[in-house]
């Protein structure tokens, strides 16, 4: 099969780098949820070599991430693991956690188990850090992201933009609390949360 490819991923790439070089930094291990292509794994890897950068997704996508790390042949890049949200979780140890344009392609109640695992599962201090495209007071911020929404709508009912505040109440409800709400090119987001350091780990 030939790699998959996302252009979308080679135009943001640049731009979520910078925050991850900054609010990584002390980071060791990271877990990438949906993963997608492997092109953001493949290219945050290699300009963050101190991170264990592992990578997961459906099961279907695994071969296509695979290609990717193979052909990078990166020595902080594991094999990609499969995370199905409405499954058990892979037993993997990680003190960040990153995904990009992931929430609105999940359902809500996807949105809402991921959430609900971090909780348990991410370490005092771990920091989640998610790229993509929200609204605010159920407010679309542009015409590009209600275009957008009304795609992702139309060819699945549970898929859509998610506001800023219902994603932030989950995030809270994990003892997690907002560190950075950053403006991307195109109409996205970046968001940072640090889970309490005095919650139990």
């Amino acid at each position: 099969m030939d790699k998959p490819h996302a252009p979308a991923t080679e135009r943001n790439r640049e731009s979520i780098l910078a925050i991850l070089r900054d609010r990584f930094a002390d980071r060791r291990s990271v877990l990438e949820i949906g993963s997608g292509t492997g092109q953001h794994a493949v290219h945050f890897a290699r300009a963050l070599p101190w991170l264990r950068w592992q990578t997961s997704d459906v099961a279907d996508r695994l071969p296509g991430i695979q290609l990717w790390l193979d052909e990078a042949g990166l020595p902080n890049t594991p094999a990609p693991l499969p995370l199905d949200l409405r499954q058990d979780w892979p037993a993997v140890k990680f003190d960040a956690v990153f995904s990009a344009n992931t929430l609105h392609i999940m359902g809500w109640p996807e949105v809402q188990r991921l959430f609900m695992e971090l909780g348990r599962r991410m370490p005092p201090g771990g920091l989640l850090t998610v790229y993509g495209p929200f609204n605010y007071g159920g407010r679309f911020t542009s015409e590009s992201n209600a275009r957008f929404d009304a795609m992702l709508r139309a060819g699945n009912a549970e898929s859509g933009l998610r506001d800023f505040e219902a994603v932030h109440g989950l995030a809270t409800q994990a003892s997690m609390q907002l560190l950075e709400d950053c403006a991307m090119p195109a109409n996205n987001r970046c968001f940072t949360w640090q889970r309490r350091q005095d919650t139990a780990g």
